[in-house]
């Protein structure tokens, strides 16, 4: 049996302070946008976006994460006590390649099929409705989107099996990556517009996701020759897109952002969907295009 690890989340174990780091990368983002003076998004937000992102902002953290590590460590210590800690003796890269495919890989995959499932698109759409890119966006969401979604699950049981021990440094890498591709301080463009560093960038946007790729997965017209919808999934790496056939790089950014194809619905029903609008007529739908569009 392995030794006890460190379990991130539970017992406070970890000597590095994820939370409030990853705090910190949100909000520093969140200052090089007022500076530019790109936040608070005056004339694309209104009133209902404030309240969808504040909303889904306190349920994954107040509520989900805490409420599915919670599960977690009570389920396995009722059912699977000696799992605890068994995979903490691993080599720190094993660690490493079981997180980026159990938590990103999986996240990759849990979110085009949002993308490709009407069900789960009505939990996913109140991300994309937002008509601008901004730290705001990132963690809106339906309530039960973060809930359902399997890689939370899954590297909560890593946590719990010993990879505690690298947990905090891999979340805020992640977290930093994820944030940093959706500020609208769009940090590629300082590479785009050095075309002496096109052999970097080229690795760089095939390995992470940049504000380049991950915006077009937002843009508004497919039409426009950037946007990819039903493309650019990933979260950390891009490189499950290149590797999946997803990837759409064109080193540009959509002029537009939001949902195309969809009437809009109350910000009720894109936070708490399907207990709020599921008698009202709302119908699961995705702003889908029938094929693919696939460029890497």
């Amino acid at each position: 049996m392995g030794r006890k690890a460190p379990v991130w989340g539970w017992k406070g174990n970890c000597q590095m302070n994820e939370k409030l780091v990853v705090l910190c990368v949100f909000l520093g983002f969140v200052a090089l946008e007022v500076l530019t003076g790109r936040f608070p998004n005056r004339g694309a937000s209104k009133k209902r976006d404030w309240i969808i992102e504040a909303l889904s902002m306190i349920a994954i953290t107040v509520i989900t994460i805490p409420l599915v590590l919670a599960a977690v460590h009570t389920l396995g210590d009722r059912f699977f006590p000696a799992a605890q800690g068994m995979l903490a003796d691993l080599p720190v890269p094993a660690m490493v390649v079981l997180l980026l495919v159990g938590d990103d890989m999986v996240q990759y995959w849990w979110h085009r099929t949002s993308h490709a499932v009407p069900f789960l698109y009505n939990l996913h759409r109140a991300h994309h409705s937002a008509s601008y890119m901004s730290v705001r966006v990132v963690y809106r969401n339906n309530i039960f989107y973060y809930l359902f979604m399997p890689s939370l699950w899954i590297s909560s049981v890593l946590v719990y099996m010993g990879l505690g021990v690298i947990y905090p440094a891999y979340l805020i890498i992640k977290m930093a990556v994820i944030i940093g591709a959706h500020s609208s301080v769009r940090w590629d463009e300082a590479l785009i517009k050095r075309p002496w560093l096109s052999p970097l960038l080229w690795i760089v946007e095939r390995t992470i996701s940049t504000p380049s790729t991950h915006f077009a997965h937002h843009g508004l017209h497919k039409e426009d020759g950037v946007t990819n919808y039903k493309g650019n999934y990933g979260n950390l790496l891009f490189f499950w897109d290149v590797l999946f056939g997803t990837a759409h790089i064109t080193r540009r950014y959509p002029k537009e952002y939001g949902i195309e194809g969809l009437e809009p619905v109350s910000w009720k029903q894109e936070v708490a969907w399907p207990l709020a609008g599921a008698g009202n007529g709302v119908k699961a739908a995705s702003p889908l295009p029938d094929a693919d569009t696939q460029e890497a």
